[in-house]
C-alpha cells in the first residue's frame, strides 16, 4: 500500500458535510418526471448508501416540507416540493425561529452582508412589497 493510500478515505466511507446528502437526494428527486420510490432515488445516488439511510433523507425532508409523500401500494412515493435554496431558506427560518431576539439575529445577518448581497435583498423586500 502506498503512503497517499493511507491518507485517502476510501470513497464510500468519505463524510459529507452537513446537509450535503439532503442536497444530492432533492436533485435526484427534481429529475425524476414525477413521484419516484426511495429505491429509483437510491439507484441514482453516488455511492453505496443503505436504503435505510435514503428513507432517514427522505423523512427528515418531509419533516422540512421540501419533500412530499403519498402512499402506493405497501409503500411510498415521493415528489420534490423545494430546490435547494428553498432548503436552504427553511434552514435559515428554522434558525431564525430558534432565536429569542429575531430583531438582532437579523440585524446582525444583514450588517455582515456583502454589498451586492445587500443591493440584491433590497430589490427582493421592494418586489416583495409591490406584490
Amino acid at each position: 500500500m502506498r503512503d497517499q493510500d493511507k491518507d485517502e478515505p476510501h470513497p464510500r466511507f468519505r463524510r459529507r458535510g452537513q446537509g450535503e446528502l439532503e442536497a444530492q437526494v432533492l436533485a435526484v428527486l427534481r429529475q425524476a418526471e414525477g413521484p419516484v420510490t426511495a429505491a429509483w432515488v437510491q439507484e441514482r445516488l453516488e455511492g453505496d448508501l443503505a436504503y435505510t439511510t435514503v428513507m432517514t433523507i427522505l423523512s427528515r425532508l418531509q419533516a422540512k416540507q421540501a419533500v412530499t409523500r403519498e402512499r402506493a401500494g405497501r409503500s411510498f412515493v415521493w415528489q420534490a416540493q423545494s430546490d435547494e435554496a428553498g432548503l436552504a431558506a427553511l434552514r435559515m427560518r428554522r434558525v431564525l425561529d430558534g432565536q429569542g431576539d429575531r430583531g438582532a439575529v437579523l440585524a446582525s445577518f444583514v450588517t455582515g452582508l456583502t454589498a451586492d448581497d445587500e443591493r440584491l435583498l433590497r430589490g427582493l423586500l421592494s418586489e416583495a412589497e409591490g406584490d
